[in-house]
């Protein structure tokens, strides 16, 4: 049975209270668990959308940062670009909203690229994916820190390690595959025939000719990376059917985010550390200020991504918050991500 490590904090902890907690425990769970570190880590975390309040800053990360320098491991803070508009679609806005934010202190790789572009196909062979698209940092890392803020979500339910795993390690053609399942196309009377996008598939699927510019479904991978750099919206990632899929289709969704956790898992020797800080409703993505649903209640560990994310789903809902999506826990132990299982060590 998997173990998880927790440490309490106090229901309207200050950020100092918190940060020296994750330091704690971190050094408590690698000294309990006899963890080996690699010499170089990405520390896996979300920047906030613009107009977000409650995500979790970077001086909550102080002391686990502090802890791995010296042990003399070389860290920086790794994220991926989104699928929609705005200040984290793309490389360059996406780290300048990140400076923005204050997480000034360690490099900022984003882990997909410039356009979402670069990725690695990890073989899955699951029920609804063979191969998951998975940003090429954090695939070829043998271990990650992984660092969620646990909360709810509008169509997984709720969000901590097994999403940080799924949408936050997967690139942009993996998202649109989660999301949507759909390839791109062009709007020709959209198009300006810069080639802007053609400069960007690895493919060759896409032709554009003076009066017609396709995408070839047949050629197309779906990396998202001409849907990313197209300036004048030209391509398009809606369907009918693709938004059927997202909007109504939970429990597929809910499916497909643990199928690309496990690619980003499996193999690994990743840490999972879930905060249950700040919890709110909606994801941190969520560009507006949200209330908590319930009070702050401490920090989790583990090794095990889904036993991690049980203990948090259990604590919420203890003090009277019960998320939705439960279901992706029953579906991550069937494929062997994890137990639903686990040894609750409070510290």
């Amino acid at each position: 049975m998997p173990k998880v490590y927790f440490k309490a904090v106090t229901p309207q902890a200050h950020p100092e209270e918190i940060r020296d907690c994750a330091g704690a425990l971190l050094e408590e769970f690698l000294k309990r668990e006899n963890v080996l570190l690699e010499k170089k880590i990405p520390l896996k975390v979300h920047f906030g959308e613009k107009g977000n309040r409650t995500f979790l800053g970077p001086q909550t990360y102080d002391a686990v940062i502090d802890l791995l320098e010296k042990r003399g491991i070389e860290c920086f803070f790794a994220e991926t670009s989104v699928l929609y508009g705005g200040e984290r679609f793309e490389r360059e806005k996406h780290l300048k909203l990140a400076g923005q934010h204050g997480f000034t202190r360690l490099p900022v790789v984003i882990a997909d690229g410039a356009h979402g572009e670069d990725a690695c196909d990890v073989p899955v062979n699951l029920r609804h994916f063979k191969y998951c698209s998975i940003s090429k940092v954090l695939a070829e890392s043998p271990q990650t820190l992984v660092l969620a803020h646990f909360k709810g979500h509008m169509l997984a339910g709720f969000g901590g390690a097994i999403k940080q795993l799924s949408m936050g390690f997967a690139s942009k053609g993996g998202k649109m595959s989660m999301h949507l399942g759909v390839k791109p196309r062009i709007w020709n009377f959209k198009c300006k025939r810069c080639k802007l996008c053609m400069t960007r598939c690895n493919q060759q699927a896409i032709t554009i000719g003076e009066k017609k510019s396709f995408i070839d479904p047949q050629k197309c991978i779906g990396c998202g990376a001409c849907f990313s750099i197209c300036p004048h919206h030209a391509v398009s990632i809606l369907t009918f059917g693709g938004l059927w899929n997202a909007l109504f289709r939970g429990k597929f969704f809910r499916e497909k985010l643990v199928e690309y956790a496990y690619a980003s898992h499996h193999g690994k020797r990743n840490i999972y550390m879930n905060f249950a800080i700040s919890v709110t409703p909606g994801c941190d993505c969520e560009p507006r200020p949200m209330r908590q649903c319930v009070d702050n209640i401490g920090i989790f560990i583990s090794d095990d991504p889904v036993a991690v994310d049980s203990a948090c789903w259990d604590a919420v809902a203890d003090r009277g918050k019960k998320f939705r999506g439960a279901e992706q826990l029953d579906y991550a132990v069937k494929i062997g991500l994890g137990s639903r299982q686990y040894e609750l060590i409070t510290l």
